[in-house]
């Protein structure tokens, strides 16, 4: 199994720390070094071939743990999803967008397993795709860097599981279940892992020096564009564009909506530090570094998005200060290693700009994505990818094995290119894949649920319960809404979670 992703290199940063300039994790590396080997009682008495396996056991576990501990918060965004997407969605779909989250997770991981890591990660077939790894065994060392082969999967799963559960967002409160759980097995299991193999696997792009770190495109895009292209066939909910009129279709609950962000926000400590792939070698110190990048962009990325709703709407709209701070996790993820931390401020204060034009933009074409799903991972991913090619410093790209660095940072135009090559090619696989399976779908189990499910609410209709069971349930097939020929009441742009411009993911 080939991991490509694994075998580049940290290259040597000097860091000033209260005052003091330090080569990166040297001093604190060789610390924990030392007291680990007195603790385990090798470092006197034994054979140099004793320490010496005993010092490479410590350091393949310290890096598995990390890989573990990594996965385990990218899992926990899954939570923030559900939170986010269900308090952006109405009562009537909360149960029903918090049975997607779940499922995403549980078929993510049966059909990743199965197929997906094998297309992602196996030998690669002319640079397009793997062709080994199905159904694997998951006992030993991968054969570049000696890494658990388990941890790696684990790793990956949790991320393959984040691009899928985006598409939900987008097409929530108008999608069969029965079409979800379609769309979801073919995105994890084919349309992702081909991207992945690409960019992490061993695939041209890797090899022409594509940069991104954690996935801005490689994993956030891939689920944006899918969920637009669902979007746009499925059309959008009853009664959100009345004419010329795009009309706010408030969320439920932003008290959901917040704490799914601050989960996604904590979450993104594994995707983004964790990409490190390890914590020795000075990686730990690398970690931390990312982490700051990671926090100083979505700050900004908040700050921004808040300031842009003021001026524009009059209002500081709480959905747009969301999907501010998703925008710039989203921005950073590419760049998160590769860029220094007054970058990353840029990166994300741009992010968090962009995201509530692009709401704008998307609700001026009519395409209804009531959780901004679109905006924050598509288009803040594009961003974040093509400011690499902007903000990315020598030693970072020599280390990647790109050939080229920032355009700012006096590299010229070459990393620039690679990046826009790897975002348009990305576009358009998943345009493509995408748009296909979402066709089929449609002309064979259909998409959409019918007019009189989703006035009443697919919580009911598709699963019987709704989320809040203390208060009144609507009877299958009842309409309790308005349809689309008849009156709606006004709202402002900034109407929120799921409004004119409002609600992300």
């Amino acid at each position: 199994m080939t991991l490509a992703r694994l075998v580049r290199t940290s290259s040597p940063r000097t860091f000033v720390s209260f005052g003091a300039v330090r080569k990166p994790g040297l001093g604190l590396f060789l610390g924990i070094l030392t007291g680990l080997l007195a603790t385990f009682g090798i470092a006197y008495g034994q054979s140099v071939e004793e320490n010496a396996a005993a010092l490479a056991d410590i350091i393949l576990a310290v890096d598995t743990i990390w890989f573990v501990i990594a996965g385990i918060l990218v899992f926990f965004m899954q939570a923030g999803f559900g939170l986010l997407e269900a308090g952006f969605v109405r009562v009537k779909n909360t149960a029903n967008i918090l049975m997607k989250n779940v499922l995403d997770a549980s078929l993510g991981a049966v059909v990743w397993w199965a197929v997906g890591f094998g297309f992602a990660f196996g030998g690669s077939q002319g640079g397009f795709i793997g062709g080994d790894s199905f159904f694997p065994a998951l006992g030993g060392l991968t054969e570049t860097d000696g890494v658990s082969e388990a941890a790696v999967f684990f790793f990956q799963w949790a991320f393959a599981a984040t691009a899928a559960t985006i598409v939900s967002g987008a097409l929530a409160e108008r999608t069969k279940f029965s079409a979800y759980l379609f769309y979801t097995v073919f995105v994890t299991g084919i349309i992702y892992p081909i991207v992945i193999h690409w960019g992490w696997g061993g695939g041209w792009l890797g090899e022409r020096g594509f940069m991104d770190y954690a996935g801005s495109t490689l994993v956030h895009s891939v689920g944006a564009w899918a969920g637009m292209m669902g979007a746009i066939l499925v059309g959008p909910r009853i009664g959100k564009y009345v004419g010329s009129e795009i009309r706010a279709i408030p969320g439920h609950n932003m008290t959901l909506a917040t704490l799914g962000m601050f989960i996604l926000w904590f979450g993104w400590y594994g995707f983004n530090p964790g990409s490190t792939l390890g914590l020795s070698g000075g990686l730990a110190t690398e970690a931390a570094w990312i982490a700051i990048n990671t926090t100083l962009s979505a700050g900004a990325g908040a700050i921004v998005a808040v300031a842009v709703a003021k001026f524009r709407y009059g209002k500081a709209d709480l959905g747009l200060t969301l999907n501010g701070a998703l925008a710039g996790l989203v921005s950073i993820t590419a760049g998160c290693g590769f860029v220094e931390p007054w970058a990353a401020l840029i990166i994300g204060a741009i992010g968090g700009g962009l995201v509530v034009f692009s709401v704008e933009f998307f609700d001026k074409v009519k395409i209804d994505d009531p959780v901004g799903a679109i905006s924050v991972h598509g288009t803040c991913g594009v961003w974040g990818t093509m400011a690499v090619g902007l903000f990315a410093t020598a030693g970072a790209a020599e280390a990647w094995g790109a050939p080229g660095y920032g355009l700012f940072m006096g590299g010229g135009f070459r990393a620039l290119l690679e990046q826009l090559i790897g975002v348009l090619a990305i576009l358009g696989w998943v345009v493509v894949t995408a748009g296909i399976l979402f066709f089929v779908i449609k002309n064979t189990i259909g998409l959409r649920v019918p007019e009189n499910e989703e006035l009443a609410g697919l919580d009911v209709q598709e699963h019987g319960i709704g989320a809040y069971p203390e208060f009144p349930t609507v009877a299958p097939g009842v309409a309790v809404e308005v349809s689309a020929g008849e009156e709606l009441p006004a709202a402002s742009p900034a109407g929120g979670g799921g409004g004119a411009a409002g609600g992300g993911d």
